[in-house]
């Protein structure tokens, strides 16, 4: 039962998703069979988030630091977001749900880098939850990026130095135009943020449930967010 107050949701909702493996090797399955499961459970997170109202969910699912994983990893991991976004473009219709990648494409095989192409352009004009998949992805390389943007607009005399201030630096972020998570959930109890997000956690909440992520449903979201609607935000203020 959705027994939470509709009225204070959260506008963005972030999600380290973490256990794949782990939940794999407690089942006796493959890595690929854990990473399988987890996007199984990425769609149906996504479709709850558009069904209940949220406006944006951004997941992690491959850091740069995730190269140095086995090479039969790293290109199951390649194959399953493939799969999953040639999958939810077949069922575009039905979702209204927009995509957006947060990272480094060019990176990327020039196969998948087609298919994410088309299903940002695919859902370009959707109007539902916003999907950011975040995908060779890193934090601080994200940061290194918006100062040589912003760099090259001072020295192109496109801007000037005093003109560059906190919304600068959002402006050329890949969330460039949305709102800063408001719930960070990290799966299996892991207690960092691995480099996700820094600009943009500063004052978010976080949750770590000690479920794998393979795990994570319906109930277990419900509940981090009647978690996240009995904190007290005040962003630096006092009480």
């Amino acid at each position: 039962m959705d027994d939470f107050d509709k009225n204070n949701l959260p506008k963005h909702i972030a999600i380290i998703m973490d256990g794949n493996r782990r939940w794999a090797v407690s089942k006796g399955l493959t890595t690929r069979e854990g990473h399988k499961a987890g996007a199984e459970t990425l769609e149906n997170i996504s479709r709850y988030c558009n069904k209940i109202g949220i406006k944006y969910l951004t997941v992690y699912a491959f850091s740069t630091e995730n190269w140095k994983r086995s090479k039969e990893e790293v290109s199951a991991l390649m194959a399953i977001l493939r799969i999953y976004v040639d999958s939810f473009l077949r069922k575009k219709d039905k979702q209204n749900i927009r995509i957006k990648l947060l990272g480094e494409i060019s990176e990327l095989s020039k196969g998948l880098q087609k298919s994410i192409n088309k299903a940002i352009d695919t859902t370009k004009n959707n109007t539902g939850l916003t999907l950011n998949i975040a995908f060779n992805y890193g934090g601080r390389p994200e940061l290194v990026r918006a100062m040589k943007n912003i760099a090259k607009q001072v020295k192109e005399n496109k801007i000037d130095i005093e003109d560059i201030n906190e919304e600068l630096i959002s402006n050329n972020l890949y969330t460039a135009g949305q709102p800063d998570p408001d719930l960070l959930i990290r799966t299996s109890r892991e207690l960092r943020t691995s480099n996700f997000l820094p600009w943009q956690l500063v004052y978010t909440e976080f949750y770590f449930p000690d479920k794998h992520w393979p795990d994570f449903g319906k109930e277990d979201l419900i509940e981090a967010i009647k978690v996240y609607q009995k904190r007290n935000r005040r962003f630096g203020g006092r009480p």
